[in-house]
């Protein structure tokens, strides 16, 4: 009897990370059923796609939100334990709406996995228990992760991270800059304002006068917007040169980055790129994330390290002069680029010690052939 496997994403990265979980599942052993809720990257794969999870990604709390969710939530539970009965669950990152899923398959008997889990260790330290009580098993992607699981008894594997082996090479450089139209002889400062509306509204702004400060003092500088491709395409207009969609490959050629927080950090220090990271939001929001969080550093690569590698400007603290500044440093000091460079080193070699997605599929399997 064929062994059935269960996979639930709710966004474009977990779909992507997941289809590779899927394509190693596979190699190793052909003969499991997999079906999933997923996007394109998992239907590439040739398997069963029970829910698209195109709209999943929607932000806030408004009615229309939580009742799809909860919708949602109720059939794939009812498909589990009713109709496609799978002997291990799979779930990839969504937080929020895959513990509350866990609890409910907990209850049914089906075995379950966490891949990419909640950052527990960055915020909401409670959902710990949460984990411990209906995740059967947590497949952590940080090395620092597992210390926390390992003080209440979870089972967890570190299984590496999954952009050490996604992420595109490097563009040629001298190829693209002649694509775009980008001057060779002149430093390349790329600004990332964000994927979603509301980060586009809190820091477009600030960085827009944060690159007409740097320009004032140098003429030796040109700047470049990336237009995340998610996004509409008059989310944003300036006066700059903007490239829609060729994040990785803008981020790979650039002198110094202008960044808002988040995993495009850690990318950009893969690229060994300089840069400095950003973040602004809603006062209301902001004080409720001090009330939850449980560290005090926002970029990847200062909190893998322990160490201040990048600068962070956050909040009250993410100032145009402030951003310009710094980035006029990083243009004009060796030092301040060796600084950097030397800790990108320390993260690459602390996360690519395991083929991630080739780990966790090993993982998977075992326990389903431990099984029979």
């Amino acid at each position: 009897m064929k062994k059935k496997v269960f996979i639930i994403t709710g966004e474009a990265s977990g779909d992507k990370h997941a289809s590779g979980v899927v394509r190693e599942l596979l190699a190793i052993n052909p003969n499991l059923e997999i079906e999933a809720v997923g996007s394109e990257n998992l239907q590439k794969t040739g398997i069963k796609l029970f829910h698209n999870h195109n709209k999943m990604g929607a932000m806030g709390l408004t009615p229309s939100v939580v009742i799809n969710h909860l919708f949602l939530g109720l059939n794939i539970v009812n498909y589990l334990k009713n109709t496609f009965k799978p002997d291990l669950v799979l779930l990839v990152d969504y937080g929020a709406f895959n513990l509350s899923i866990a609890k409910h398959l907990k209850k049914a008997g089906i075995k379950t996995f966490y891949f990419i889990p909640p950052q527990i260790w960055a915020s909401r330290k409670w959902r710990i228990k949460t984990v411990k009580k209906y995740i059967d098993k947590v497949l952590t992607i940080f090395p620092f992760e597992g210390k926390m699981y390992d003080e209440y008894n979870i089972k967890n594997e570190y299984v590496g991270h999954p952009l050490i082996k996604e992420l595109p090479e490097k563009a040629h450089k001298i190829e693209f800059f002649k694509r775009h139209n980008l001057d060779l002889n002149k430093k390349l400062v790329s600004i990332f304002p964000g994927s979603r509306m509301f980060e586009i509204k809190f820091l477009f702004k600030i960085f827009l006068k944060a690159v007409k400060i740097i320009e004032k003092s140098r003429n030796d500088v040109q700047f470049v917007f990336s237009h995340a491709s998610n996004l509409k395409s008059d989310a944003f207009k300036c006066d700059y040169k903007i490239i829609d969609g060729e994040n990785h490959a803008l981020m790979s050629v650039s002198d110094a980055l202008i960044l808002t927080s988040g995993t495009v950090a850690l990318e950009a220090a893969l690229y060994k790129t300089p840069m400095i990271i950003a973040y602004k939001g809603p006062l209301f929001f902001y004080l409720i994330y001090l009330l939850v969080r449980s560290i005090k550093k926002a970029c990847l690569v200062n909190i893998i390290t322990g160490k201040d590698i990048v600068p962070e400007f956050l909040m009250f603290n993410a100032k145009p002069e402030k951003i310009a500044n710094e980035i006029l440093n990083i243009l004009d000091s060796e030092k301040a680029k060796m600084l950097q460079r030397s800790g990108f080193d320390e993260v690459e070699t602390l996360l690519s010690s395991k083929h991630c997605v080739e780990e966790a599929a090993i993982i998977i399997n075992k326990e389903l052939t431990e099984r029979e």
